[in-house]
């Protein structure tokens, strides 16, 4: 290679890791921004060390030390770790319903042409339209019938029709997986189902996940339906047991911090595991859009 033009090279690897002020001012605006996104956080769990008394005298910006008693306190009343099991239970179930029918639906409307095919789909997004309070009515009166109230299958089973997750993931259908791919898993003899459990649902991996991520949050800060559907304590999930703390406590705010502080405690951690797979399902999207 001649002088010249490892040079030339030089002098644009140089020019490429010259900082450019507005490479410097969206830095520090995203910076500014993540910082008041997190400041909301922090000042929960630092609310959640302090007495009652210091957080309704002064601003409080460090931790203190009431941690243990607020957390005395709030054993002694409700079952925290019983809401956790409970919620685990709860999200993590309809999570698994929402994406297996979610992607089992999907595959049916992008890969198999039949009448009403559009019609259908356009019927399941236009329930999307529809409040979800007012789907709790007929959910409610459906679960009397079946005798589930007051149970975790209530909560659960109506996970199975996600109209967002068949718009998800039919999205991604439609852009990454080419038909060819099923005709020849057909023509080496495999059966419809098997194609789908042993050559589609690993190729959807990334829209599983960043969908997986949302339907757990969803389900997780579900308030409404467990308050409807469920009547005992001890089935109650974290959403409900913190709003229990404000009855048993009244203007105690530490105690109650730390509640909503150990409720989205499991979110966070999920979303900083799987956050990756949600950019990747977004930039493939991009790519194939």
């Amino acid at each position: 290679m001649s002088q010249t033009k490892m040079a030339t090279i030089s002098h644009k690897v140089a020019k490429s890791r010259k900082v450019k002020p507005s490479h410097m001012i969206v830095h520090v605006f995203l910076i500014l921004l993540a910082v008041v996104c997190m400041v909301p956080f922090y000042m929960m769990i630092v609310y959640g060390t302090h007495t009652n008394a210091d957080i309704a005298s002064k601003f409080i910006f460090l931790p203190g030390e009431a941690l243990i008693d607020n957390y005395q306190y709030m054993t002694e009343n409700i079952n925290i770790w019983r809401g956790f099991f409970n919620s685990l239970i709860i999200a993590g179930c309809s999570t698994a319903l929402t994406l297996y029918f979610g992607a089992l639906t999907a595959y049916g409307f992008a890969k198999y042409k039949f009448r009403g095919n559009k019609v259908l789909f356009w019927f399941v997004l236009a329930t999307m339209m529809v409040p979800q309070q007012l789907g709790l009515v007929g959910t409610f009166r459906i679960m009397y019938l079946l005798n589930l109230l007051d149970t975790h299958a209530a909560l659960i089973l109506p996970a199975a029709a996600n109209a967002f997750a068949v718009f998800f993931i039919k999205q991604f259908i439609d852009g990454t997986i080419p038909d060819e791919v099923i005709e020849s898993a057909r023509v080496d003899g495999a059966s419809e189902f098997k194609t789908f459990h042993r050559i589609i649902l690993p190729m959807l991996a990334p829209a599983l996940a960043a969908l997986g991520i949302f339907a757990f949050i969803g389900s997780w800060n579900n308030f409404i339906g467990p308050l409807v559907l469920l009547f005992s304590n001890e089935k109650y999930p974290l959403p409900l047991l913190v709003q229990l703390l404000q009855g048993y406590y009244g203007t105690n705010y530490g105690v109650q911090y730390l509640g909503v502080a150990l409720s989205v405690l499991p979110i966070l951690i999920v979303f900083a595991i799987f956050s990756k797979r949600i950019i990747g399902s977004v930039a493939i999207g991009a790519v194939k859009g």
